[in-house]
């Protein structure tokens, strides 16, 4: 394989899709090595396969608002890859989204999902619709709109959704009411449900802790825990909230939390009240993260910026791609961070990974350090097949297990001559390899 060959490639016949490109880009430069080792991958034109979707849904979502004007947006769903299992990945509601960024989630979904060790595929949907400022009434309504056209291509056994960025239990509540009713089924084709409807315990938190899971595991190879750690973590949403919560359980102190807007930062650290505040502003009164200082003037607000720039040991990127830049990354290592891992999907830029790897911290990619997500989405696909409904501890156990073996196996591929554990080139080709030997397997089709 010719990696720059085959994204030049897609460039060309992709145009305008950068965050795609980038996430392509990022997968070929670790895994040629061991494709290569593989001449019968390239006889069957693997790769190109691999990155190229399975297939592309683009359809007008109509809806009406609380005025009674009709408004329109436009809906996706990729599917990527269901060689090892139905198709699986979220659907994000966000003004951001286009074709190019769903499709880098889909690509990255593919190889996250493999890592995890259970029977899912790689997809990944939306809509440029954002949920802020609107009522309930008006999500519902293009909740509604959106499953009208999205239930004809989704099936539990085919392809099950999950909730992403502006995409909560009330939104996958109002989806998967509408699928009840569009197909006259009660089937456990959306993750994320509600637990009085088929939704799994720890689902909510699943992400946030698998994130802290995996960095407990990366600093355990250096000898080091979260006790006593002062940790940078961007977003304010779902992932941030439950990776503080749980860095907060392990001894650690949160200093920071985001939104689009600006971060906060708190001198004297974001204990469990505080962050029960944080949960209440953000998920009740959907408020903003400045309110914040309100409540507790000691902290500070700063608008337009990343919390990169203050010291700390740890940082836990949880917001949105590309939210940390080369800039940052030097920012980190020079206030003497020791671990990043990634709670969102591809938050850092490729001169920002290089930083970290140069720098020889411990640096985990979002495919694999913010797995746990989708893995309770999986574990709560296993429930609903089984019409049965586990405890917390029983999930919560699997979700640890599921992240340590992850860990295993980014150390396995990843580990490098002098030692150091590349966590990227590691999840990517372990994710790889499984799905690579499953294509083979199912023949060309």
């Amino acid at each position: 394989m010719n990696a720059q060959k085959v994204l030049e490639d897609l460039k060309r016949r992709f145009p305008n899709e950068p965050e795609y490109h980038q996430a392509v880009e990022e997968v070929l430069g670790t895994i040629e090595e061991e494709y290569n080792k593989h001449p019968e991958f390239e006889k069957v034109n693997l790769i190109e396969r691999l990155c190229i979707p399975d297939r592309v849904y683009q359809f007008r979502v109509t809806w009406m608002d609380d005025k009674g004007q009709i408004q329109t947006n436009m809906g996706y769903r990729i599917q990527h890859n269901n060689v090892i299992g139905p198709y699986k990945g979220g659907i994000r509601f966000h003004k951001s989204v286009n074709l190019g960024i769903l499709k880098f989630l889909a690509f990255e979904q593919t190889f996250k999902n493999s890592l995890t060790t259970l029977p899912m595929g790689g997809a990944k949907g939306g809509s440029d619709f954002s949920p802020r400022g609107k009522s309930d009434a008006e999500v519902m309504r293009f909740c509604q709109a959106f499953m009208l056209e999205l239930h004809r291509h989704i099936g539990p056994d085919c392809d099950v959704p999950a909730g992403d960025i502006g995409v909560g239990g009330r939104e996958v509540g109002y989806m998967f009411g509408a699928y009840k009713k569009y197909t006259h089924q009660f089937q456990g084709v959306l993750t994320g449900k509600g637990l009085e409807f088929g939704g799994s315990l720890i689902r909510p938190e699943a992400t946030g802790y698998g994130t802290v899971y995996f960095l407990r595991a990366m600093l355990k190879t250096k000898g080091e825990t979260v006790e006593g750690k002062k940790v940078l973590i961007s977003g304010a949403g779902n992932v941030a909230q439950y990776a503080a919560e749980k860095v907060i359980q392990l001894g650690g102190t949160p200093m920071t939390m985001s939104d689009s807007d600006g971060y906060i930062y708190d001198p004297e650290g974001i204990d469990r009240a505080k962050l029960d505040y944080i949960m209440e502003l953000k998920n009740v009164q959907r408020g903003r993260i400045k309110e914040y200082v309100e409540q507790y003037p000691n902290a500070k607000y700063v608008e337009g910026k990343k919390p990169w720039n203050e010291k700390a040991d740890i940082a836990l990127p949880c917001a949105t791609q590309n939210e940390l830049n080369e800039e940052a990354a030097k920012a980190l290592v020079a206030n003497g961070v020791i671990a990043v891992a990634e709670g969102a999907n591809m938050p850092s830029t490729p001169e920002a990974i290089k930083v970290f790897q140069e720098a020889k911290i411990l640096y985990s990619p979002g495919k694999a350090s913010n797995a746990g997500g989708v893995s309770v989405s999986g574990l709560e696909m296993s429930q609903n097949s089984e019409r049965l409904s586990w405890t917390s501890e029983e999930v919560d156990a699997k979700l640890l297990w599921i992240m340590e073996n992850i860990h295993e196996n980014c150390v396995k591929y990843g580990t490098e001559p002098d030692g150091y554990v590349n966590y990227v080139k590691g999840a990517n080709v372990a994710g790889f390899m499984k799905v690579a030997k499953a294509m083979m397997a199912q023949g060309i089709y």
